[in-house]
């Protein structure tokens, strides 16, 4: 059995065999398992406004989860994706309100490409540091992400004067577009999912289609024999790094031009960029993995909501069976070895 095969059939047996611990487990608590999954398909495909509200959770995964592969296919644990992803979300809101008189057509990419800049620069001091420092990357990374959580909070009780969020971004730099909302029966989605396919064709382009992307893997595979090649390996880390962040940022800017319309004060961290890693796991770090590991997980999340209205099922059902799917993926050597075993009796026979 090839080894293309055997990447492609690991997640594909893990997504299976959790929802069967999650049909087991709805059992074992004294739900009807059908009921919940019914629930759960209705939540996620039952009508247009479903479908266009899932799509719209889906979009903002895909960016972080891009952020995660990006980084582990350059030799880096971007852990950090969270603190980058909310700098990102309240460049965008501030460049999306405060700045008018602009067409939209140069406003909206304004707004876009300040969140890209904003998650890059936070992202760049985690390579900088790596890089000159041998400051580990996750601890700066998780340092990072409290850090971003309470300067944007900072930030924004500062521009709303007192208040808990931001003013609305104007109609010039809105995602929204009244077409895919009249489509999708007055839903969430917006323009932003073409923006996250996108980036999954760039990330795509530059580590397999260019110079710098072939250095960057180099680097992240073995460090010294890249420097022995005469590659500058600090450099390649900070580049590393702050790509990771400018798609992280675009992350943050999906909510704030996209689903939120503003910048608003948070108890705690959004969420997004800590999922985007077992996005990026589901994936294999593989951008194409990444877009079909974010669909599944977020449809997920969107359709559990459903589950406690149509089924009685509480929603952190659906928590479990992504945990014990992503569980399945992190135990994927077992399921490798074992495809692999499979497929040597059958060549024997």
């Amino acid at each position: 059995m090839s080894n293309r095969v055997v990447n492609l059939l690991v997640p594909l047996i893990s997504v299976v065999l959790g929802l069967l611990v999650g049909g087991i487990i709805m059992v074992v608590s004294g739900y009807d398992a059908i009921d919940g999954y019914t629930a759960l398909w209705n939540g996620i495909f039952g009508d247009s406004y479903s479908i266009g509200n899932t799509i719209r959770q889906i979009t903002p995964y895909i960016l972080a989860g891009l952020a995660v592969a990006f980084a582990f296919r350059t030799g880096l644990f971007n852990i950090g994706v969270e603190g980058q992803l909310l700098m990102g979300w309240l460049a965008a809101a501030y460049v999306g309100y405060a700045i008018e008189g602009l067409p939209r057509i140069i406003h909206l990419p304004l707004a876009l490409l300040a969140a890209a800049a904003a998650g890059a620069f936070w992202a760049f001091i985690v390579g900088f540091l790596k890089a000159k420092l041998q400051v580990h990357e996750v601890i700066a990374s998780i340092m990072l992400n409290y850090t971003a959580l309470y300067l944007t909070n900072a930030a924004i009780k500062s521009l709303s004067d007192g208040g808990f969020k931001t003013p609305t971004v104007l109609e010039s730099a809105t995602l929204r577009n009244q077409w895919l909302r009249d489509i999708t029966d007055n839903s969430s989605l917006h323009l932003g999912i073409i923006v996250a396919l996108i980036m999954v064709v760039v990330m795509w382009f530059i580590l397999e289609k260019t110079t710098r992307g072939y250095e960057l893997k180099a680097v992240g595979f073995n460090k010294n024999a890249a420097e022995y090649a005469g590659m500058n390996v600090n450099r390649n880390i900070i580049l590393a790094m702050t790509i990771s962040g400018v798609f992280a940022g675009l992350g943050g800017a999906m909510e704030a031009l996209g689903t939120y319309q503003n910048a608003s004060i948070k108890a705690a961290a959004s969420g997004i960029g800590f999922d985007g890693i077992a996005v990026a796991l589901l994936g294999a770090n593989n951008p194409i993995g990444v877009f079909f590991g974010a669909s599944l997980f977020g449809s997920l999340k969107y359709g559990s909501l459903n589950m406690p209205n149509e089924a009685g099922i509480p929603e952190e059902i659906v928590s479990i069976i992504i945990a014990v799917i992503i569980l399945f993926v992190a135990s994927g050597y077992i399921l490798r070895v074992g495809l692999q075993k499979f497929g040597k009796k059958k060549e024997g026979k």
